[in-house]
């Protein structure tokens, strides 16, 4: 049989218990007759505990540095999981992720992997062991430590996968798949068999908290095949895919919701040619990621221009905000982070009408006011208050028969 990619998160490996637990799956996916690579997070909440002692001893902490420290959690994950593998009688060697040969440009804390080279993984598979891969990070072009950003083993499982030609990347965390809407909100959610590739990256870039943006899209890429999977149950998760286009698609497949934006209002913008150009190019020169935008109608000249940001980033976004105000004219910057939204994905909505019809009318119904609007091909996300959006979630899973 084939090379499986097996990543396993942090709640994955957070003790000995379901370190001797993984090592012990990895070892029954061997006498499956599978090779076998893994990639590991660190343990439960390991990398928390280093920013915040990072914290503690520096105000300054160099990006350098940080990622030198946090780099540790992975490799020491890596390091437990192959000596949990030696106790099984399965031969397993460790790598930390310069040694696996991911290399990233050289933007520390949020580096991008420009390329893999596996050779000293390759050895490994051809020797008969398991590599045991430190996931999260690599070694820039001018051969620094980096990490790659908080979730992105993923990045680095799917990255080795293709590189490796993997006829799988299976994913283990905390839940069994990915549901039509969150479990906690929707006790009624199910398990989705499969997705393909857009609608797990829209449900992933509008609150699905499964897989991260850039591992989904990655795969795509790379047509590398992700199964989701549960490593406390083991049973058969969510297969993520290319689209099969002799299968019906559902209409709608699954609905997310996420509280972590806050929206930016400019009031009384001149109505003139480069005014919102300027804004938005400030913006991404500050590192802010703009999600949403609306803009009015143009009354007497002016116009108000509305957009969501992460509130992480609210304090940035609206310091360069209101130093354009004055110097495009316009009236006031307002801020509000009592927002949140709520998205329809799925594919079959391309060539089925009303969808947008049935949310508005759902929402309607429910008094949920709408107060911004953005689409795509296979979604329709609405920012509603954040108050209300557990209840949009609900109706909406019922309006669309998803139970």
């Amino acid at each position: 049989m084939g090379l499986t990619v097996q990543k396993f998160g942090g709640t994955s490996v957070a003790d000995a218990d379901r370190i001797r637990a993984v090592a012990d799956h990895v070892a029954r996916t061997r006498r499956q007759g599978h090779d076998v690579a893994v990639v590991v997070s660190a343990m439960g909440k390991t990398t928390d505990e280093l920013i915040r002692l990072a914290q503690d001893v520096s105000v300054t902490r160099p990006g350098r540095e940080v990622d030198m420290l946090l780099t540790a959690g992975e490799r020491i994950s890596a390091a437990l999981v192959s000596m949990a593998l030696a106790d099984l009688g399965v031969m397993a060697t460790s790598f930390t992720g310069s040694q696996a040969g991911i290399i990233t440009d050289t933007t520390h804390g949020r580096a991008k992997i420009l390329e893999v080279r596996a050779d000293r993984v390759r050895d490994a598979l051809s020797q008969g062991r398991v590599p045991v891969v430190a996931g999260f990070q690599g070694v820039s072009t001018d051969r620094d430590v980096t990490t790659l950003g908080r979730g992105a083993s993923d990045t680095t499982a799917v990255a080795l996968a293709a590189a490796l030609g993997a006829e799988v990347c299976e994913i283990y965390t905390d839940v069994s798949g990915v549901f039509t809407a969150d479990p906690r909100i929707v006790p009624e959610a199910r398990r989705l068999a499969q997705l393909s590739f857009e609608e797990m990256l829209e449900m992933a870039d509008t609150g699905a908290r499964v897989l991260m943006p850039r591992s989904v899209e990655f795969a795509r890429n790379h047509g590398v095949t992700l199964h989701v999977r549960s490593s406390f149950t083991w049973e058969p998760g969510t297969w993520v895919k290319e689209e099969d286009p002799s299968m019906e698609q559902a209409i709608v497949s699954g609905i997310t919701h996420d509280t972590s934006e806050a929206k930016v209002t400019v009031t009384g913008v001149p109505d003139r040619p480069g005014i919102a150009a300027r804004l938005f190019r400030s913006l991404a020169d500050r590192g802010v990621n703009v999600d949403m935008i609306v803009q009015n109608v143009s009354i007497h000249g002016t116009t108000d221009i509305s957009f969501t940001v992460p509130k992480l980033e609210l304090d940035a976004a609206l310091e360069v905000t209101r130093e354009h105000a004055g110097e495009i004219g316009a009236n006031d910057v307002l801020a509000d982070s009592g927002v949140a939204r709520v998205s329809l994905i799925g594919a079959g909505m391309k060539t089925h009408p009303g969808i947008a019809a049935t949310m508005f009318e759902t929402l309607a119904k429910e008094n949920v006011n709408i107060e911004m609007i953005s689409t795509s091909s296979i979604r329709i996300s609405c920012v509603v208050r954040t108050a209300e959006v557990e209840r949009a979630v609900q109706v909406l899973h019922e309006a669309f028969s998803l139970s």
